[in-house]
């Protein structure tokens, strides 16, 4: 697997935390630097967290599943994406209570649930030769960065962002599961 396509991966996987990260910024009066850090390390270390629990499945699993491992892997990536897409397009209106923006209990419940679909998709990366260490740095500083700069966007340009980011991160998810599956069919 490319740095390229890690970072295609990571983008994808980002674009639902950034999503929540602009929607607490969005309902924040203020946002100050230790919000946003608080924010991108919860929700950085979970989405790269999440992929390592996947990966030590995936390498368990991995061996017995090698000749259809581009199916799975297709399959995975294109039900993350469309489930992102889905989500996009179909309000679930999030009642927040004011000034629980960054509540910690929170923002722990958002980042768990917002990297499940990092679990999923480190069970494939053993199966694609996926570099283990530089994988999951990717994964966890561009979510960082993502969900930084989504704190800041929500409070500035408002709810907008949010669905769009969700939308985007489907695409790439869905454009990256069938680019490794004609890879493996064509190569």
């Amino acid at each position: 697997m490319s740095f390229g396509a890690i970072l295609l991966l990571s983008l994808g996987l980002a674009m639902d935390a950034t999503a929540v990260s602009a929607a607490r910024g969005l309902a924040a009066q203020r946002v100050s630097a230790q919000q946003v850090a608080l924010i991108a390390v919860l929700f950085g270390g979970f989405q790269a967290l999440m992929p390592l629990i996947g990966w030590m499945l995936g390498t368990r699993v991995g061996p017995l599943v090698e000749q259809f491992d581009h199916w799975i892997a297709f399959v995975l990536l294109g039900g993350i994406g469309g489930k992102m897409l889905w989500e996009a397009f179909h309000d679930d209106d999030e009642a927040g209570e004011p000034g629980g923006e960054f509540r910690l209990r929170a923002l722990l419940v958002l980042a768990v649930a917002t990297s499940i679909d990092a679990l999923a998709v480190g069970i494939t990366l053993p199966m694609l030769d996926a570099p283990f260490t530089l994988t999951l740095v990717t994964i966890g500083v561009v979510t960082a960065l993502c969900c930084a700069l989504g704190v800041l966007a929500g409070r500035r340009f408002g709810a907008a962002l949010g669905k769009r980011l969700d939308a985007l991160g489907g695409i790439v998810l869905i454009g990256l599961g069938t680019k490794i599956l004609i890879e493996h069919l064509t190569g």
